[in-house]
């Protein structure tokens, strides 16, 4: 898998980086903007999955920012 993937299932331009630590992986869900690159959630990974709570969580966010 590479370091960062689509999360199309949150929005457009979102990506998961994956940043391994000596004992977890962490995961990093942002957003590349023309003028802003917006750090959405980050977390702790222990499944092949994105947590639908993570997902919904960062579809809020991405509302309530594009809203402004």
């Amino acid at each position: 898998m590479p370091q960062s993937r689509p999360m199309p299932s949150i929005g457009r331009r979102c990506h998961e980086l994956r940043v391994r630590d000596e004992d977890q992986t962490w995961r990093i869900v942002y957003r590349l903007d023309e003028d802003a690159v917006l750090i959405l959630q980050v977390f702790s990974k222990k499944t092949q999955r994105t947590p639908q709570t993570v997902i919904d969580k960062c579809k809020a966010l991405l509302s309530r920012y594009d809203a402004l």
